[in-house]
C-alpha cells in the first residue's frame, strides 16, 4: 500500500489515513506513536487523522482496516470498499490482484464511470 500511496500522492492525490481505534482498543495510538509508526513503515499518506472518538469512521461506515474511500474534488464518494480483489496480506499476491482503488482513480481521471464503485472491504475490524 505504501508504494501506491507514494504513486498517487505523486500525482497530486490527497491520501488521508484515518486511525479510528478507541483508547484501550487494539490499534490505539497517541500522536507521537502514530508518527513514529508512519516513519518506521515508510507510510506515504499525505496526513494521518487520529479519530479516537470514531466519529469520522462511523460517518463513513468504515468497517475494516483498510476500508478505502475515493472522494472526488466535489466531496462525493466515488469508490468505497477493498483496496484490491485478493483477500491476502502476502505481497506476492499483489501481482494477481485487481487494484480497485487504482482502477477507480484511473477511470475517474479518464472521464469514465467508476466500475465497480463498491466492493466488500476486508481486513481486521475497526476497533471503535
Amino acid at each position: 500500500m505504501q508504494s501506491l500511496q507514494q504513486e498517487m500522492t505523486g500525482k497530486g492525490v490527497v491520501w488521508l489515513q484515518i486511525l479510528s481505534s478507541a483508547e484501550g482498543k487494539q490499534g490505539y495510538l497517541i500522536a507521537s506513536e502514530a508518527e513514529e509508526l508512519r516513519k518506521k513503515q515508510e507510510v506515504g499518506s499525505t496526513a494521518l487523522l487520529l479519530d479516537t472518538s470514531g466519529d469520522v469512521g462511523h460517518e463513513y461506515g468504515a468497517r475494516t482496516t483498510p476500508h478505502m474511500f475515493l472522494i472526488n474534488p466535489d466531496g462525493l464518494i466515488i469508490y468505497q470498499g477493498a483496496i484490491d480483489s485478493v483477500k491476502s496480506t502476502d505481497p506476492a499476491d499483489i501481482a494477481d490482484a485487481t487494484n480497485y482503488l487504482e482502477l477507480a482513480y484511473e477511470n475517474t481521471v479518464a472521464g469514465k464511470p467508476v466500475d465497480p464503485a463498491t466492493t466488500t472491504p476486508y481486513g481486521c475490524s475497526v476497533k471503535y
